[in-house]
């Protein structure tokens, strides 16, 4: 059976948790393959219950479906424990939950660095959450990480934190003048972390391939957006990994031929957190109106999402990266009530037009969006459960982006709610 991969296809906080509680009666295992608890996935069940998730992916709230947090994924021990606890009051069954022995594990002196680095960098700053995760993929990288199966190897820990503090410690101290940690503190606060679960680490490559050969079918989600990705986002404006449809496969141990669906996830507008080029921003009422109506806040931060119109050259240039099969449009119903919407077709860099994003990082931060207007609804679409119940105008905005992005868009979100979505194509 096939492997699906769930991608944001803008600058995250597309609505993936959404899509992937969609699917979760259709698939038995969801995997999260990157990232860490830099990102947040917002899940809203028919009883009005929403829950917010960092690091355990959204098919925890699927029961009988078996969630993995990958080899690609940084784990901050802290944060995972706190979330499955607050999963577990709220009634939530959290034991079909593995964790991959070789995930990465982020460490109090990541966070430290992470956070006296950015306060450092000033106007210069990338825009991280401060939460450890660059620091830790950069030990990832350096070989010098502290992986999950360490948890089950006191001497071996040990000897890891004692190699990085000795290093780290000297850049705390030194260049930030903060206070160096001490290598039994953090190593047994690390341990009592890890007895408590212990039980869910797992070979999650084995388990997934073996899954895949039951004719299981696995739902591979991503956090953050293709337009972060370290390779292929607004460098140096991105996230550590690689959210995009590619990192799936390094993430998980799965194969790529083992992919047979790519959903790609955009919003019916286009937002931002952080710093960065974004050619739609809007810096007006109609800004922040979108922001006001359609609850842009961040899940994780709480910070104000950067709000502008549509941008298609970045839905064209996301279904080329990623070789998105299917679109799933989250938020149409934010844009109910506009008399006319306009829409990125194309840029206008230095008097050229440019339909394809651009080559160079001068080329994108200069872009001017071209926009074709389309005409607006006034109806209330949240009520809408097939395409046809659409107003006229609602319908035709979906089929232009459609045409101009070059893939098919087989879902609508018309309200958080996990039955506020038209399904149009059948994915799965």
């Amino acid at each position: 059976m096939p492997a699906i991969v769930l991608v944001g296809a803008q600058w995250g906080d597309e609505g993936k948790g959404k899509a992937t509680d969609l699917l979760g009666d259709r698939v038995q295992w969801v995997v999260r393959f990157q990232g860490g608890n830099n990102a947040g996935h917002t899940v809203v069940l028919p009883d009005g219950q929403d829950f917010a998730l960092h690091l355990i992916p959204s098919g925890i709230l699927t029961p009988g479906v078996t969630n993995v947090i990958g080899n690609g994924v940084v784990v901050d021990p802290g944060v995972l424990l706190e979330e499955l606890a607050g999963l577990e009051e709220r009634g939530i069954n959290t034991e079909k939950l593995l964790i991959s022995a070789d995930a990465h594990l982020i460490m109090p002196y990541h966070v430290a660095i992470d956070k006296v680095t950015e306060r450092y960098l000033g106007a210069k700053r990338i825009g991280t959450t401060g939460r450890g995760i660059g620091p830790c993929y950069q030990d990832k990288v350096a070989r010098v990480g502290v992986r999950v199966q360490d948890l089950l190897d006191e001497k071996i820990l040990r000897q890891k934190i004692e190699a990085a503090l000795e290093f780290k410690n000297q850049v705390l101290v030194k260049v930030y003048n903060r206070k160096a940690l001490d290598v039994d503190e953090v190593t047994d606060t690390v341990l009592a972390q890890g007895e408590k679960f212990a039980h869910r680490i797992a070979d999650t490559r084995l388990e997934l391939n073996k899954a895949l050969e039951r004719g299981e079918t696995v739902l591979l989600e991503g956090s953050q957006g293709t337009l972060l990705d370290v390779d292929h986002g607004t460098y140096p404006f991105v996230t550590s990994s690689n959210p995009t449809a590619g990192g799936a496969s390094a993430g998980s141990g799965i194969g790529p031929g083992r992919i047979t669906t790519v959903l790609g996830i955009l919003k019916a507008y286009t937002t931002r957190v952080g710093s960065g080029p974004f050619p739609t921003e809007l810096h007006d009422e109609a800004g922040e109106n979108l922001r006001k109506a359609g609850g842009e806040f961040g899940v994780t931060t709480g910070r104000s999402r950067r709000t502008g119109w549509f941008d298609a050259v970045i839905g064209r240039y996301a279904a080329r990266v990623n070789g998105i099969t299917d679109y799933f449009l989250t938020k149409l119903d934010v844009l109910s009530g506009l008399e006319r919407i306009p829409v990125c077709v194309a840029y206008e860099v230095d008097g050229r037009r440019v339909e394809d994003m651009p080559m160079t990082q001068t080329d994108f931060h200069h872009a001017v969006p071209i926009y074709e207007e389309l005409p607006g609804w006034q109806e209330d679409i949240s009520g809408c459960r097939d395409f046809d119940e659409l107003p006229a105008n609602a319908r035709t905005y979906v089929e232009r982006l459609e045409e101009l992005m070059g893939a098919r868009i087989s879902a609508i979100g018309v309200g958080p709610g996990r039955e506020q979505t038209i399904v149009r194509h059948e994915f799965v």
